[in-house]
């Protein structure tokens, strides 16, 4: 037999020796250069363009799998967090006046909304409604101050009488309070100031529109908004009905 080393220094390595001489004339690199003796691809050629492709793809992967990996330990730790605000003892009353001084902290709560809270965190509402009614004694919490200051966030965001005592009730303020705080400003003429602020913005909004486009978008925000049909009604006259 032959030996290969004795074949290949003599007779030399034709085929490579071809390659390397058509693709120096054609002025392409030898591809047979990019691959050592045993057909791999060499370190230099996967430095300069095999590495790119799997390496983004690597990459992109691993963005992924690290968002997974915070999404999980981000849940994780809310978990935790949850884990640690869950009382130990529902009758604590201390533990359970911290945690209301936490919430209040965050935002401003009627009475109904605090005590809410503290019962989904676990503690036994005699403890809470204790703690929520000494608050109030110490006027840490004013559910007739809060209620005025709901009817001021709703005036401006252009609320009606009936949307601002739908969001009163939402944030758990007593029924008889918001009905007095609402009545209270529609006194002052609030609700009317913020119906004429939402008709003058639909009008700009909707200049140069077909009449009948304008009137079902103002009367559709309107309706919205909880405002009555009668400010509504005389918004629209003062405000479109002369383009009729």
């Amino acid at each position: 037999m032959i030996d290969a080393e004795a074949f290949i220094a003599q007779h030399g390595t034709p085929i490579v020796a071809a390659d390397v001489e058509h693709s120096t004339t054609m002025g392409v690199p030898s591809q047979s250069n990019a691959h050592d003796d045993t057909g791999n691809v060499s370190a230099e050629e996967r430095d300069k363009s095999g590495s790119r492709g799997p390496a983004r793809g690597w990459k992109r992967h691993g963005k992924r799998e690290a968002a997974r990996s915070s999404w999980a330990g981000g849940s994780g730790a809310k978990a935790v967090a949850r884990s640690k605000e869950c009382p130990c003892d529902s009758s604590d009353e201390d533990a359970c006046r911290e945690a209301a001084l936490r919430l209040l902290d965050c935002a401003d709560r009627s009475s109904g909304a605090l005590l809410e809270r503290l019962v989904l965190k676990g503690y036994d509402e005699t403890v809470a409604d204790a703690v929520v009614s000494r608050l109030r004694e110490v006027g840490l919490v004013n559910d007739e101050e809060y209620a005025r200051s709901v009817v001021r966030y709703c005036a401006g965001r252009m609320l009606g009488e009936r949307g601002t005592l739908l969001e009163l009730s939402r944030k758990h303020v007593d029924r008889a309070l918001a009905q007095q705080v609402v009545g209270e400003a529609r006194d002052a003429g609030v609700f009317v100031d913020a119906a004429w602020e939402l008709g003058r913005s639909v009008a700009a909004r909707t200049a140069g529109l077909d009449l009948q486009v304008r009137r079902r978008r103002f009367w559709a925000a309107g309706g919205r908004k909880g405002h009555s049909t009668d400010i509504l009604r005389e918004v629209f006259y003062s405000l479109f009905d002369n383009e009729a």
